[in-house]
């Protein structure tokens, strides 16, 4: 920057190494001021240069937009400490082991950006010339040269704004999920680039337009709380499809069995709404609830093509499904060709010729039905994690008010249901037994767990 007064003074500050270039100086001082340069570098200072000169009449200050002046009389060298915040070092630490790879594209100097990197973590010694590049450089290469060391580049010093534009259309390039910070207007195209753009709180008005949101604390951490909540909030909708399609696939295929084999439906219509109603939308609310964690940070990220149905999800669906509807069908097999008054007639009823369901048979069908998929909402609580459906559950407030809500609801719907729900009143011993029983679907998911912890997908 060059400012001419009406006393045709002109002051300029700039990269100490331009102004120097300017300057009439000495072998010796350059050298000395360069010594002194490189230790304020070295110590991560940004750092200007500033010099001064009297223009004699007639003398072009200006040409083609750039300062046509030399011989400048050096005034100094100052270097600006900004010193890293205490809590970035642990949150590029997150990020990286959470798989997100951390670049710096700064205006500073080489050695002033790989201090700056070496002080976050970034920037190690066993990382080289490779991983560190300069402006003219980066803008020398083609983009095909790029892209084969674009991944590698951890910093890029003295870049221009056209610079950082350019690295995130390459990433992209290289099919890479891109997030930008930047503060200034010339930050802008950038992050407009982004699959991301994060404007800082105190940027100006311009980064904020382009940008997708706007880290109010200015604080590196609050993208990787971000990225922690995203990925719960992920992980949480796939529980919940999973765990409804593992119903839909048990219901459906109860219903269609029954139509194909010319028997009732043990379900009705209202103990269907029911079903649909705890299941669809008091089970959503229960595993949307549950409280981001800072396990998915160990995690790496998943490809954006990627189903959000998982290889894992698939096939617990087609297991749990398969298991239900055979456990049911064989439940209702029993109940269809005995007479069930009390639930120990399950075990000593001899099996004899068809003879339709009981009101009570019925009831029993449906609270067997839907107490599988009250403990299968357990398992569904702990898939993919690999911890017990107990961790961490005095704060998944969300999850156990619903759970309560569901079971206490299954009870008053059978006391007091009566005719509308075609059900009829069961003994405590029939309730005591259909809990214990169903509930192995969650003892056994949790013995499995602790042999052998679900795969992360």
């Amino acid at each position: 920057m060059a400012t001419l007064t009406a006393s045709d003074m002109v002051y300029v500050k700039g990269a100490p190494e331009i102004i120097l270039s300017l300057c009439d100086l000495t072998d010796s001082d350059k050298q000395r001021f360069s010594s002194q340069l490189l230790d304020y570098q070295n110590s991560a200072m940004r750092t200007l240069a500033l010099a001064y000169k009297k223009i004699q009449s007639g003398e072009k200050v200006f040409e083609n937009g750039k300062l046509a002046l030399k011989s400048l009389n050096f005034i100094g060298i100052f270097g600006i400490t900004d010193p890293i915040r205490d809590e970035v070092p642990a949150a590029v630490r997150e990020c990286q082991n959470a798989g997100i790879q951390v670049k710096i594209v700064t205006g500073d100097t080489t050695a002033t950006a790989k201090e700056i990197g070496r002080q976050i973590g970034l920037f190690s010694e066993n990382d080289s010339e490779k991983n560190i590049i300069t402006g003219t450089d980066f803008a020398s290469l083609s983009d095909e040269e790029l892209l084969t060391r674009v991944q590698d580049i951890k910093i890029i010093a003295r870049a221009r704004p056209s610079d950082k534009e350019r690295f995130v259309k390459l990433l992209k390039a290289k099919d890479l999920v891109v997030a930008v910070t930047g503060d200034g207007t010339n930050d802008a195209p950038a992050l407009n680039a982004a699959d991301v753009g994060l404007s800082m709180g105190d940027g100006t008005a311009v980064a904020k337009e382009a940008s997708d949101m706007t880290i109010q604390n200015n604080s590196f951490g609050t993208i990787t709380n971000a990225v922690m909540w995203g990925r719960s909030l992920y992980k949480n909708i796939q529980r919940f499809i999973m765990f409804q399609m593992t119903i839909n696939v048990v219901a459906c295929l109860i219903v269609l069995i029954g139509a194909f084999t010319g028997t009732e439906s043990p379900l009705t219509v209202t103990q269907m709404l029911w079903v649909n109603l705890i299941m669809d939308t008091f089970a959503a609310i229960a595993l949307a609830s549950l409280p981001p964690s800072y396990d998915v940070m160990a995690e790496k990220p998943r490809n954006v093509g990627d189903s959000i149905i998982s290889k894992g999800m698939f096939r617990h669906i087609l297991g749990i499904g398969g298991l239900f509807t055979a456990l049911l069908l064989g439940l209702l097999l029993i109940m269809q060709h005995s007479d069930i008054t009390q639930i120990t007639d399950l075990f000593v009823n001899s099996y004899g010729s068809y003879d339709g369901l009981s009101e009570y048979e019925l009831s029993l069908f449906f609270t067997f039905f839907v107490m599988l998929q009250f403990w299968n909402m357990f398992n569904a609580k702990a898939f993919m994690t690999g911890k017990s459906a107990f961790y961490n559950i005095k704060n998944c407030k969300g999850f156990l008010l619903v759970a309560a809500v569901i079971f206490f609801g299954q009870i008053l719907i059978v006391e007091i249901g009566g005719k509308m729900f075609n059900v009829c009143h069961l003994q405590l011993k029939d309730w005591i037994f259909i809990v214990l029983s169903t509930s192995v679907v969650m003892i056994i998911g949790e013995i499995s767990r602790c042999i052998k912890p679900q795969k992360k997908n």
